[in-house]
Protein backbone atom coordinates (compact mmCIF):
# COMPACT_ATOMS: atom_id res chain seq x y z
CA UNK A 1 0.00 0.00 0.00
CA UNK A 2 2.69 2.51 -1.07
CA UNK A 3 0.12 5.24 -2.40
CA UNK A 4 -3.07 6.95 -2.36
CA UNK A 5 -5.16 4.94 -4.63
CA UNK A 6 -4.44 1.59 -3.09
CA UNK A 7 -7.20 -0.85 -1.88
CA UNK A 8 -9.40 1.01 -4.14
CA UNK A 9 -11.33 -2.09 -5.20
CA UNK A 10 -9.30 -4.94 -3.10
CA UNK A 11 -11.82 -7.84 -1.73
CA UNK A 12 -15.38 -8.88 -1.13
CA UNK A 13 -16.38 -5.76 -0.61
CA UNK A 14 -18.06 -3.14 2.25
CA UNK A 15 -21.35 -5.14 2.36
CA UNK A 16 -19.64 -8.38 3.15
CA UNK A 17 -17.38 -6.24 5.86
CA UNK A 18 -20.43 -4.81 7.58
CA UNK A 19 -21.92 -8.54 7.58
CA UNK A 20 -19.25 -10.00 9.29
CA UNK A 21 -18.70 -7.23 12.16
CA UNK A 22 -22.53 -6.77 12.93
CA UNK A 23 -22.14 -9.00 16.05
CA UNK A 24 -19.69 -6.82 17.52
CA UNK A 25 -21.21 -3.50 16.58
CA UNK A 26 -22.80 -0.89 18.55
CA UNK A 27 -25.99 0.41 16.79
CA UNK A 28 -27.35 4.25 17.90
CA UNK A 29 -28.60 4.25 21.43
CA UNK A 30 -29.52 7.55 23.13
CA UNK A 31 -29.75 9.96 20.47
CA UNK A 32 -31.68 13.20 21.55
CA UNK A 33 -35.34 14.12 19.93
CA UNK A 34 -36.24 17.47 18.97
CA UNK A 35 -37.23 19.17 16.18
CA UNK A 36 -33.80 19.56 15.26
CA UNK A 37 -32.72 16.12 14.87
CA UNK A 38 -32.59 15.17 11.10
CA UNK A 39 -30.96 18.18 10.17
CA UNK A 40 -28.28 18.50 13.38
CA UNK A 41 -27.77 14.90 13.67
CA UNK A 42 -27.12 14.00 9.66
CA UNK A 43 -24.06 13.49 7.86
CA UNK A 44 -22.59 16.24 5.95
CA UNK A 45 -22.28 14.52 2.62
CA UNK A 46 -26.01 13.63 2.92
CA UNK A 47 -27.06 17.12 4.14
CA UNK A 48 -24.92 18.54 1.60
CA UNK A 49 -26.70 16.46 -1.35
CA UNK A 50 -30.20 17.99 0.15
CA UNK A 51 -29.23 21.56 0.07
CA UNK A 52 -27.54 20.94 -3.60
CA UNK A 53 -31.52 19.22 -4.64
CA UNK A 54 -33.04 22.02 -3.30
CA UNK A 55 -34.47 19.49 -0.57
CA UNK A 56 -33.99 21.64 2.34
CA UNK A 57 -32.42 25.59 2.39
CA UNK A 58 -29.12 26.89 4.10
CA UNK A 59 -31.38 28.72 6.04
CA UNK A 60 -32.79 26.02 7.37
CA UNK A 61 -29.84 24.14 8.25
CA UNK A 62 -28.32 26.97 9.70
CA UNK A 63 -31.12 27.68 11.93
CA UNK A 64 -31.62 24.57 12.90
CA UNK A 65 -27.42 24.30 14.13
CA UNK A 66 -27.99 27.74 15.80
CA UNK A 67 -31.05 26.87 17.76
CA UNK A 68 -29.15 23.41 18.73
CA UNK A 69 -26.28 25.29 19.48
CA UNK A 70 -28.36 27.98 21.75
CA UNK A 71 -29.28 25.00 23.76
CA UNK A 72 -26.86 23.14 24.04
CA UNK A 73 -23.63 24.65 23.90
CA UNK A 74 -23.83 26.71 26.94
CA UNK A 75 -23.54 23.36 29.12
CA UNK A 76 -20.75 21.73 26.55
CA UNK A 77 -19.17 25.29 25.75
CA UNK A 78 -17.58 23.82 22.56
CA UNK A 79 -18.33 27.11 20.07
CA UNK A 80 -16.89 30.80 21.27
CA UNK A 81 -17.29 34.32 19.07
CA UNK A 82 -20.66 33.25 17.97
CA UNK A 83 -22.03 35.36 14.57
CA UNK A 84 -25.65 34.02 14.55
CA UNK A 85 -26.74 37.44 12.46
CA UNK A 86 -23.94 36.74 10.53
CA UNK A 87 -24.43 33.19 9.73
CA UNK A 88 -28.30 33.62 8.77
CA UNK A 89 -27.06 36.15 6.36
CA UNK A 90 -24.50 33.84 4.73
CA UNK A 91 -27.66 30.75 4.35
CA UNK A 92 -29.76 33.44 2.85
CA UNK A 93 -26.55 34.16 0.22
CA UNK A 94 -26.10 30.92 -0.66
CA UNK A 95 -29.64 30.09 -1.13
CA UNK A 96 -30.14 32.51 -3.47
CA UNK A 97 -27.08 31.61 -5.46
CA UNK A 98 -28.46 28.28 -5.58
CA UNK A 99 -32.17 29.91 -6.89
CA UNK A 100 -30.17 31.93 -9.62
CA UNK A 101 -28.63 28.63 -10.79
CA UNK A 102 -25.68 28.82 -9.96
CA UNK A 103 -23.08 26.27 -9.18
CA UNK A 104 -22.85 24.54 -5.52
CA UNK A 105 -19.50 23.80 -3.97
CA UNK A 106 -19.27 20.61 -2.13
CA UNK A 107 -19.80 22.31 1.37
CA UNK A 108 -22.23 24.53 -0.04
CA UNK A 109 -24.47 25.99 2.78
CA UNK A 110 -22.83 23.53 5.61
CA UNK A 111 -22.64 25.30 9.12
CA UNK A 112 -18.61 25.56 10.36
CA UNK A 113 -17.51 27.20 13.31
CA UNK A 114 -13.55 27.37 12.91
CA UNK A 115 -10.39 26.56 15.56
CA UNK A 116 -10.14 29.51 17.54
CA UNK A 117 -6.06 28.84 16.23
CA UNK A 118 -6.89 29.69 12.68
CA UNK A 119 -7.43 33.26 11.23
CA UNK A 120 -10.56 34.34 10.13
CA UNK A 121 -11.48 37.55 8.87
CA UNK A 122 -13.12 39.87 10.77
CA UNK A 123 -13.94 37.74 13.18
CA UNK A 124 -11.85 36.97 16.66
CA UNK A 125 -9.23 34.72 17.03
CA UNK A 126 -7.76 34.65 20.47
CA UNK A 127 -5.86 31.37 20.41
CA UNK A 128 -7.34 30.64 24.38
CA UNK A 129 -4.90 33.59 25.67
CA UNK A 130 -5.80 36.93 26.94
CA UNK A 131 -2.83 38.16 24.73
CA UNK A 132 -5.16 38.01 21.90
CA UNK A 133 -8.60 38.27 23.59
CA UNK A 134 -9.15 41.16 21.28
CA UNK A 135 -7.49 40.34 17.89
CA UNK A 136 -9.82 40.27 15.25
CA UNK A 137 -7.24 38.72 11.68
CA UNK A 138 -7.60 41.36 7.91
CA UNK A 139 -7.55 37.79 6.46
CA UNK A 140 -8.39 33.82 6.12
CA UNK A 141 -6.23 31.44 6.86
CA UNK A 142 -5.82 29.51 3.84
CA UNK A 143 -7.72 26.23 5.09
CA UNK A 144 -10.28 28.74 5.98
CA UNK A 145 -10.85 30.54 3.25
CA UNK A 146 -10.54 27.09 1.03
CA UNK A 147 -14.03 26.24 3.07
CA UNK A 148 -15.37 28.83 2.85
CA UNK A 149 -15.15 29.09 -0.98
CA UNK A 150 -16.33 25.32 -1.23
CA UNK A 151 -19.48 26.69 -0.10
CA UNK A 152 -19.49 26.50 4.15
CA UNK A 153 -21.70 28.90 6.05
CA UNK A 154 -19.10 30.14 9.53
CA UNK A 155 -21.11 30.28 12.51
CA UNK A 156 -18.17 31.00 14.61
CA UNK A 157 -15.11 29.53 16.22
CA UNK A 158 -14.40 26.28 18.29
CA UNK A 159 -12.74 26.42 21.70
CA UNK A 160 -8.84 25.51 22.13
CA UNK A 161 -6.79 25.35 25.18
CA UNK A 162 -4.23 28.49 25.67
CA UNK A 163 -2.09 28.77 22.49
CA UNK A 164 -3.13 25.02 21.33
CA UNK A 165 -0.57 23.77 24.23
CA UNK A 166 -2.10 20.67 25.72
CA UNK A 167 -4.64 17.79 24.94
CA UNK A 168 -7.44 19.34 26.95
CA UNK A 169 -9.26 22.16 26.07
CA UNK A 170 -9.65 25.21 28.34
CA UNK A 171 -8.62 28.72 28.12
CA UNK A 172 -8.67 31.70 30.49
CA UNK A 173 -11.25 33.73 27.59
CA UNK A 174 -13.58 30.83 27.37
CA UNK A 175 -13.31 28.28 30.31
CA UNK A 176 -13.67 24.62 30.03
CA UNK A 177 -15.27 22.80 26.85
CA UNK A 178 -16.57 19.37 28.23
CA UNK A 179 -17.31 16.42 26.96
CA UNK A 180 -21.00 15.64 25.70
CA UNK A 181 -20.65 11.70 26.80
CA UNK A 182 -19.87 13.06 29.99
CA UNK A 183 -20.04 16.79 31.01
CA UNK A 184 -17.60 16.37 34.09
CA UNK A 185 -15.05 14.94 31.39
CA UNK A 186 -12.32 16.53 29.11
CA UNK A 187 -12.88 16.76 25.49
CA UNK A 188 -9.64 16.65 24.55
CA UNK A 189 -7.22 19.22 22.70
CA UNK A 190 -6.49 21.10 20.88
CA UNK A 191 -9.26 20.79 18.95
CA UNK A 192 -11.52 20.02 21.82
CA UNK A 193 -14.34 22.40 20.85
CA UNK A 194 -14.32 21.31 17.25
CA UNK A 195 -14.86 17.54 18.26
CA UNK A 196 -17.27 18.22 21.51
CA UNK A 197 -19.52 20.26 18.75
CA UNK A 198 -19.49 17.37 16.68
CA UNK A 199 -20.86 15.06 18.90
CA UNK A 200 -23.36 17.40 20.54
CA UNK A 201 -24.61 17.81 16.90
CA UNK A 202 -23.65 21.79 16.79
CA UNK A 203 -21.79 21.33 13.50
CA UNK A 204 -21.77 19.01 10.80
CA UNK A 205 -17.83 19.30 10.13
CA UNK A 206 -14.80 20.97 11.74
CA UNK A 207 -11.28 21.85 10.99
CA UNK A 208 -8.67 21.21 13.56
CA UNK A 209 -4.89 21.45 13.40
CA UNK A 210 -2.44 18.33 15.23
CA UNK A 211 0.71 18.08 16.54
CA UNK A 212 1.06 15.48 19.33
CA UNK A 213 -2.45 14.43 18.67
CA UNK A 214 -5.00 17.72 18.66
CA UNK A 215 -6.86 16.26 15.90
CA UNK A 216 -7.11 12.47 17.04
CA UNK A 217 -7.11 12.87 20.84
CA UNK A 218 -10.64 15.02 20.97
CA UNK A 219 -11.64 12.84 18.74
CA UNK A 220 -11.16 9.56 20.45
CA UNK A 221 -12.55 11.73 23.56
CA UNK A 222 -15.44 12.32 21.80
CA UNK A 223 -16.42 9.07 19.60
CA UNK A 224 -16.17 10.96 16.21
CA UNK A 225 -13.05 11.15 13.39
CA UNK A 226 -9.97 13.06 13.34
CA UNK A 227 -7.49 12.50 10.85
CA UNK A 228 -3.74 13.91 11.25
CA UNK A 229 -3.37 14.15 7.42
CA UNK A 230 0.62 13.37 5.72
CA UNK A 231 2.37 16.43 6.05
CA UNK A 232 2.04 18.88 3.43
CA UNK A 233 -1.23 17.20 1.86
CA UNK A 234 -2.99 20.13 3.85
CA UNK A 235 -0.74 23.51 3.65
CA UNK A 236 -0.38 26.31 5.95
CA UNK A 237 -0.69 29.75 5.07
CA UNK A 238 0.23 31.79 6.57
CA UNK A 239 2.35 30.06 8.81
CA UNK A 240 5.57 31.82 11.25
CA UNK A 241 7.69 29.08 10.55
CA UNK A 242 6.48 27.35 6.58
CA UNK A 243 8.68 24.71 6.80
CA UNK A 244 7.28 23.29 10.19
CA UNK A 245 6.16 19.31 9.41
CA UNK A 246 5.17 18.43 13.10
CA UNK A 247 2.39 20.52 13.31
CA UNK A 248 -0.40 19.46 10.15
CA UNK A 249 -4.42 21.08 9.82
CA UNK A 250 -6.41 18.23 9.14
CA UNK A 251 -10.44 17.59 9.22
CA UNK A 252 -12.71 16.01 12.01
CA UNK A 253 -16.28 14.60 11.39
CA UNK A 254 -18.84 12.30 12.63
CA UNK A 255 -18.10 9.85 9.70
CA UNK A 256 -14.81 8.96 7.61
CA UNK A 257 -17.03 9.34 4.73
CA UNK A 258 -17.46 13.33 5.57
CA UNK A 259 -13.81 13.45 6.61
CA UNK A 260 -12.81 12.96 3.58
CA UNK A 261 -15.16 14.91 2.19
CA UNK A 262 -13.89 18.06 4.13
CA UNK A 263 -10.06 16.92 3.43
CA UNK A 264 -10.89 17.05 -0.54
CA UNK A 265 -11.61 20.56 -0.07
CA UNK A 266 -8.47 21.49 2.17
CA UNK A 267 -6.63 19.52 0.46
CA UNK A 268 -4.10 20.29 -2.47
CA UNK A 269 -1.16 22.21 -3.42
CA UNK A 270 -0.37 25.86 -2.78
CA UNK A 271 2.87 27.75 -3.65
CA UNK A 272 3.15 29.49 -0.82
CA UNK A 273 3.46 26.67 1.13
CA UNK A 274 7.04 25.23 0.44
CA UNK A 275 5.99 21.42 2.10
CA UNK A 276 2.81 21.32 0.43
CA UNK A 277 1.99 18.44 -1.58
CA UNK A 278 1.42 17.98 -5.61
CA UNK A 279 -2.23 16.62 -6.19
CA UNK A 280 -5.92 17.92 -6.28
CA UNK A 281 -7.85 17.30 -3.12
CA UNK A 282 -10.95 16.38 -5.35
CA UNK A 283 -10.03 12.38 -5.28
CA UNK A 284 -10.68 12.44 -1.53
CA UNK A 285 -14.68 12.86 -2.87
CA UNK A 286 -14.56 9.39 -4.61
CA UNK A 287 -16.22 6.79 -2.95
CA UNK A 288 -14.54 5.05 0.06
CA UNK A 289 -16.11 2.00 0.07
CA UNK A 290 -13.68 -1.33 -0.34
CA UNK A 291 -13.01 -4.44 0.81
CA UNK A 292 -10.16 -6.08 3.18
CA UNK A 293 -9.77 -9.23 2.16
CA UNK A 294 -5.70 -9.66 2.27
CA UNK A 295 -5.11 -6.75 3.63
CA UNK A 296 -1.82 -6.76 5.77
CA UNK A 297 -2.62 -5.16 9.50
CA UNK A 298 -0.06 -4.52 11.98
CA UNK A 299 -1.46 -4.39 16.00
CA UNK A 300 0.54 -2.86 18.70
CA UNK A 301 -1.75 -2.22 21.95
CA UNK A 302 1.28 -0.45 23.72
CA UNK A 303 3.68 0.57 20.81
CA UNK A 304 5.72 -2.28 21.27
CA UNK A 305 5.91 -2.07 25.00
CA UNK A 306 6.90 1.67 25.15
CA UNK A 307 3.74 3.26 26.41
CA UNK A 308 1.64 2.11 29.70
CA UNK A 309 -2.63 2.13 28.28
CA UNK A 310 -5.17 2.40 31.02
CA UNK A 311 -6.51 -1.33 31.36
CA UNK A 312 -9.91 -0.26 30.64
CA UNK A 313 -8.59 1.39 26.98
CA UNK A 314 -7.03 -1.55 26.68
CA UNK A 315 -9.94 -3.94 27.33
CA UNK A 316 -12.03 -1.57 24.25
CA UNK A 317 -8.97 -1.64 22.02
CA UNK A 318 -7.92 -5.08 22.29
CA UNK A 319 -11.15 -7.25 20.29
CA UNK A 320 -10.67 -4.61 17.54
CA UNK A 321 -8.11 -6.88 15.81
CA UNK A 322 -10.39 -9.86 15.39
CA UNK A 323 -12.72 -7.51 13.88
CA UNK A 324 -10.00 -7.26 11.12
CA UNK A 325 -9.61 -10.66 10.81
CA UNK A 326 -12.84 -11.08 10.50
CA UNK A 327 -12.76 -8.52 7.56
CA UNK A 328 -9.94 -10.99 5.55
CA UNK A 329 -7.27 -9.03 6.85
CA UNK A 330 -4.15 -10.56 8.01
CA UNK A 331 -2.93 -9.54 11.60
CA UNK A 332 -0.08 -9.52 13.48
CA UNK A 333 0.96 -8.03 16.66
CA UNK A 334 4.08 -5.69 15.47
CA UNK A 335 5.67 -2.09 16.10
CA UNK A 336 7.48 0.19 13.95
CA UNK A 337 11.15 1.18 15.52
CA UNK A 338 10.07 4.05 17.87
CA UNK A 339 13.41 4.48 19.74
CA UNK A 340 14.29 8.06 20.52
CA UNK A 341 10.45 9.50 19.35
CA UNK A 342 10.04 10.82 22.66
CA UNK A 343 13.32 13.12 22.51
CA UNK A 344 12.56 14.18 19.03
CA UNK A 345 9.05 15.17 19.71
CA UNK A 346 10.21 17.08 22.46
CA UNK A 347 12.70 18.77 21.28
CA UNK A 348 10.73 20.12 18.35
CA UNK A 349 7.85 21.11 20.47
CA UNK A 350 9.65 23.04 22.53
CA UNK A 351 12.16 25.02 20.10
CA UNK A 352 8.44 25.49 18.26
CA UNK A 353 6.97 27.20 21.73
CA UNK A 354 10.21 28.81 22.21
CA UNK A 355 10.40 30.43 18.64
CA UNK A 356 7.10 31.13 18.97
CA UNK A 357 5.56 32.52 22.56
CA UNK A 358 9.50 33.41 23.59
CA UNK A 359 9.04 37.23 22.97
CA UNK A 360 5.14 36.84 24.87
CA UNK A 361 6.52 35.16 27.85
CA UNK A 362 9.21 37.65 27.96
CA UNK A 363 6.93 40.44 28.15
CA UNK A 364 4.08 38.91 29.95
CA UNK A 365 5.25 36.22 31.85
CA UNK A 366 1.71 36.27 33.91
CA UNK A 367 -0.55 35.66 31.12
CA UNK A 368 0.53 32.38 29.93
CA UNK A 369 -0.52 29.00 31.77
CA UNK A 370 2.34 27.36 33.91
CA UNK A 371 2.63 24.47 31.71
CA UNK A 372 2.84 26.30 28.33
CA UNK A 373 5.63 29.05 30.17
CA UNK A 374 7.83 25.48 30.84
CA UNK A 375 7.58 23.97 27.43
CA UNK A 376 9.05 27.22 26.66
CA UNK A 377 11.61 27.22 28.91
CA UNK A 378 12.71 24.09 27.61
CA UNK A 379 12.95 25.42 24.17
CA UNK A 380 15.41 27.88 25.78
CA UNK A 381 17.41 24.81 27.14
CA UNK A 382 18.49 23.70 23.82
CA UNK A 383 21.31 24.31 21.30
CA UNK A 384 22.40 23.65 17.82
CA UNK A 385 23.45 20.11 18.24
CA UNK A 386 20.53 18.89 20.10
CA UNK A 387 18.36 20.06 17.06
CA UNK A 388 20.56 18.31 14.99
CA UNK A 389 20.47 15.47 16.27
CA UNK A 390 16.47 15.10 16.96
CA UNK A 391 16.32 16.06 13.10
CA UNK A 392 18.88 13.32 12.04
CA UNK A 393 16.55 10.97 14.67
CA UNK A 394 13.55 11.87 13.26
CA UNK A 395 14.65 11.03 9.51
CA UNK A 396 15.95 7.40 10.72
CA UNK A 397 12.61 6.89 12.13
CA UNK A 398 10.95 8.23 9.00
CA UNK A 399 13.16 5.45 6.90
CA UNK A 400 12.13 2.68 9.23
CA UNK A 401 8.74 3.65 8.91
CA UNK A 402 8.68 3.38 5.49
CA UNK A 403 10.42 0.29 5.63
CA UNK A 404 8.06 -0.98 8.10
CA UNK A 405 5.15 -0.33 5.58
CA UNK A 406 6.68 -2.25 2.95
CA UNK A 407 5.22 -5.28 5.29
CA UNK A 408 1.98 -4.00 6.11
CA UNK A 409 -0.38 -1.88 4.54
CA UNK A 410 -1.62 -0.29 7.55
CA UNK A 411 -0.53 -0.17 11.90
CA UNK A 412 -3.23 -0.32 14.50
CA UNK A 413 -2.66 1.19 17.73
CA UNK A 414 -4.70 3.35 20.83
CA UNK A 415 -5.60 6.96 19.90
CA UNK A 416 -5.16 8.05 23.98
CA UNK A 417 -4.04 6.18 26.53
CA UNK A 418 -6.75 7.13 28.68
CA UNK A 419 -10.55 7.62 28.39
CA UNK A 420 -11.93 11.33 28.70
CA UNK A 421 -10.17 12.10 32.35
CA UNK A 422 -11.54 14.63 34.87
CA UNK A 423 -12.46 17.87 33.53
CA UNK A 424 -11.57 19.94 36.72
CA UNK A 425 -7.46 18.54 36.02
CA UNK A 426 -5.21 19.77 33.62
CA UNK A 427 -4.41 16.27 32.38
CA UNK A 428 -3.79 12.46 34.04
CA UNK A 429 -1.44 12.60 36.48
CA UNK A 430 -0.87 8.30 36.50
CA UNK A 431 -1.55 6.13 33.37
CA UNK A 432 -2.02 2.09 34.26
CA UNK A 433 -0.19 3.56 37.91
CA UNK A 434 2.58 4.96 35.87
CA UNK A 435 2.82 8.69 36.92
CA UNK A 436 2.59 11.21 34.26
CA UNK A 437 4.80 14.36 35.28
CA UNK A 438 4.13 16.72 32.44
CA UNK A 439 1.37 18.05 30.52
CA UNK A 440 2.34 15.91 27.65
CA UNK A 441 3.60 12.60 29.28
CA UNK A 442 0.20 10.87 28.71
CA UNK A 443 -0.10 11.85 24.91
CA UNK A 444 2.88 9.39 24.09
CA UNK A 445 0.68 7.14 22.05
CA UNK A 446 -0.03 10.18 19.73
CA UNK A 447 2.86 12.05 19.21
CA UNK A 448 5.21 8.98 18.66
CA UNK A 449 3.26 8.30 15.31
CA UNK A 450 3.60 12.26 14.54
CA UNK A 451 7.16 11.93 15.02
CA UNK A 452 6.91 9.57 11.74
CA UNK A 453 5.64 11.86 9.44
CA UNK A 454 2.49 9.37 8.29
CA UNK A 455 -1.16 10.10 7.70
CA UNK A 456 -3.00 8.80 11.12
CA UNK A 457 -6.77 8.19 11.61
CA UNK A 458 -9.33 8.00 15.05
CA UNK A 459 -11.91 6.55 14.50
CA UNK A 460 -14.50 5.40 17.33
CA UNK A 461 -13.67 1.73 18.58
CA UNK A 462 -16.58 1.27 21.53
CA UNK A 463 -16.99 2.62 25.31
CA UNK A 464 -16.15 1.79 28.30
CA UNK A 465 -18.09 0.09 31.20
CA UNK A 466 -19.03 3.72 31.87
CA UNK A 467 -19.94 4.73 28.48
CA UNK A 468 -16.81 6.72 28.03
CA UNK A 469 -15.13 6.86 24.23
CA UNK A 470 -12.07 5.24 22.82
CA UNK A 471 -10.74 5.79 19.63
CA UNK A 472 -8.55 3.39 17.80
CA UNK A 473 -5.59 4.95 15.87
CA UNK A 474 -5.13 3.84 11.65
CA UNK A 475 -2.02 4.65 11.01
CA UNK A 476 -0.56 3.98 7.02
CA UNK A 477 2.40 5.17 5.01
CA UNK A 478 3.34 8.71 4.06
CA UNK A 479 1.24 9.92 1.71
CA UNK A 480 -1.21 7.22 1.64
CA UNK A 481 -4.12 9.08 3.29
CA UNK A 482 -6.63 7.72 1.09
CA UNK A 483 -5.80 4.35 1.96
CA UNK A 484 -6.22 5.05 5.70
CA UNK A 485 -9.48 6.53 5.40
CA UNK A 486 -10.75 3.48 3.28
CA UNK A 487 -9.43 0.77 5.59
CA UNK A 488 -11.29 3.13 8.09
CA UNK A 489 -14.46 3.24 6.65
CA UNK A 490 -14.31 -0.25 6.37
CA UNK A 491 -13.72 -0.58 9.97
CA UNK A 492 -16.49 1.86 10.35
CA UNK A 493 -19.58 0.25 8.32
CA UNK A 494 -18.41 -3.48 10.02
CA UNK A 495 -18.66 -1.99 13.72
CA UNK A 496 -21.19 1.16 13.99
CA UNK A 497 -19.39 2.30 16.93
CA UNK A 498 -19.96 5.89 15.83
CA UNK A 499 -23.40 5.75 15.77
CA UNK A 500 -24.24 5.64 19.54
CA UNK A 501 -24.54 9.54 19.96
CA UNK A 502 -24.55 11.15 23.54
CA UNK A 503 -27.84 11.68 25.13
CA UNK A 504 -27.01 15.41 25.64
CA UNK A 505 -30.65 16.78 26.12
CA UNK A 506 -30.95 14.41 28.92
CA UNK A 507 -28.00 15.53 30.66
CA UNK A 508 -28.66 19.28 30.57
CA UNK A 509 -30.60 21.16 33.72
CA UNK A 510 -32.77 23.85 33.26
Amino acid sequence: MSGDNDLAGAGAGAGAGAEAGAATGTGPTGVDTGTDTDLTSADATDLAARIRRREVSAREVVRAHLDRIERVNPQVNAIVSLDPEGALAAAAAADEHLARGGAAGPLHGLPIAFKDTHLTRGMRTTFGSPLRADTVPDEDELLVHRIQAAGAVRIGKTNVPEFGAGSHTFNPVFGVTRNPYDLTRSAGGSSGGAAAALAAGLQPLADGSDMGGSLRNPASFCNVVGLRPTPGRVPSYPAWNPWDTLTVPGPMARTVADAALLLSVMAGPDPRCPVSLEGPGAPFREPLECGLAGVRVAWTPDLGGRVPVDAEVRAVLEPQAEVFRRLGCRVEEDCPDLDGADDVFRILRAHHFDLALGAALDASPEALKPSLAWNIEQGRRLTGPDLARATACRARLHRSAVDFFTRYDVLLAPVSQVAPFDAAAEYPDTVEGQPQHTYIDWMRSAYFVSVLGVPALSVPAGFTPGGLPVGLQIVGPPRADLAVLRVGAAYEAATGHGRRHPDILGKITT
